[in-house]
């Protein structure tokens, strides 16, 4: 059976980006000119997705707004002739059905797959975390539903991580069944680097079992005091097969202010409206660039845009 529903958690509270999120949700953050979590959306339409549901919490409404039919604003662009625009937004309200539920505490990512129960059913379904921004062709979201047809198993997306790093993720243990694909025997979350059983990290796209609703159920908190997927799949891959796939394309991690960055310079990059200007920009930029020793102080000062060369001064 294809993978016709997924689950986006955008529940979180976004402190990794305060005070930019404390009126406005994580996910409404701009890459460029689109909100990051139209991307998350997007790929899951691409990869054939027909049903999703955003799980959402307190002071998330702008999801449901941003997805939402905008007659007056269409009809505004439309007066001005940007037709263009006014289809652009439409489209992004027609590419799948969506649906939402709220979180009404924030107990952590499992919980949050756990309140998708009533629209998921008993099928296999996907989970797309929204900090994960990927571009690959054909989508990641498909790649893995390609595996799960194959396998008949539940699939994780993961991505070999510096040693290093493995405590920032839920790390897999298995058997390589061929390159690229693994059985998983085990996974724990965010271990430290002496106790990571490997360096294969988990990355934010699953195809899941409805098998794992029964053992969320049961799963008590872990780590952070949270209940983690993490565990619950440790409990499900000794049930059911579980595999792990290393997919083929770009991730950045916009969950975090480095990897946010780093997705907004390459995005701008390749904008077919700024991609040029931009890149010419940042050649200046290197070129003369001196970081200025302390913060702008709020409400002093503005930047002097004159200079030649991208070259800035405070006056």
């Amino acid at each position: 059976m294809k993978i016709k529903k997924a689950v986006v958690p955008a529940a979180g509270l976004g402190t990794r980006f305060l005070p930019a999120t404390k009126a406005q949700p994580k996910e409404m953050l701009p890459l460029v000119d689109k909100p990051a979590i139209q991307y998350i959306v997007e790929e899951a339409a691409a990869s054939g997705i027909q049903s999703l549901l955003i799980v959402t919490g307190r002071g998330k409404r702008a999801i449901e707004d941003h997805f939402d039919y905008t007659p007056e604003l269409e009809a505004f662009l439309r007066a001005k002739g940007e037709t263009k625009l006014a289809e652009d937004i439409r489209r992004v309200t027609e590419l799948l059905s969506l649906h939402y539920v709220r979180q009404k505490e924030p107990k952590g990512l499992g919980h949050a797959v756990l309140c998708a129960r009533d629209f998921v059913g008993e099928e296999f379904f996907a989970v797309m975390l929204g900090d994960d921004v990927i571009f690959a062709s054909p989508p990641a979201l498909q790649q893995l539903m390609e595996i799960h047809e194959e396998t008949k198993g539940s699939v994780v997306a993961i991505m070999e991580v510096p040693k290093e790093e493995v405590s920032r993720y839920g790390i897999v243990a298995g058997e390589e069944a061929q390159p690229g694909l693994w059985r998983v025997e085990s996974l724990v979350e965010k271990p430290s680097p002496s106790e990571a059983p490997s360096n294969l990290a988990i990355i934010g796209r699953y195809i899941l079992s409805p098998k794992v609703f029964e053992i969320l159920q049961e799963t008590n908190p872990g780590r952070g005091g949270e209940i983690q997927l993490t565990d619950a799949l440790n409990v499900l891959c000794q049930e059911e097969p579980v595999y792990a796939y290393a997919f083929r394309g770009k991730r950045f991690d916009v969950g975090e202010k480095l990897g946010y960055m780093m997705a907004q310079v390459e995005i701008a990059l390749g904008h077919p409206e700024i991609g040029p200007a931009f890149k010419e920009y940042l050649r200046k930029l290197c070129r003369s660039f001196s970081p200025h020793p302390d913060p702008l102080p709020l409400g002093r000062g503005n930047w002097n845009k004159e200079l030649p060369e991208g070259e800035r001064e405070l006056e």
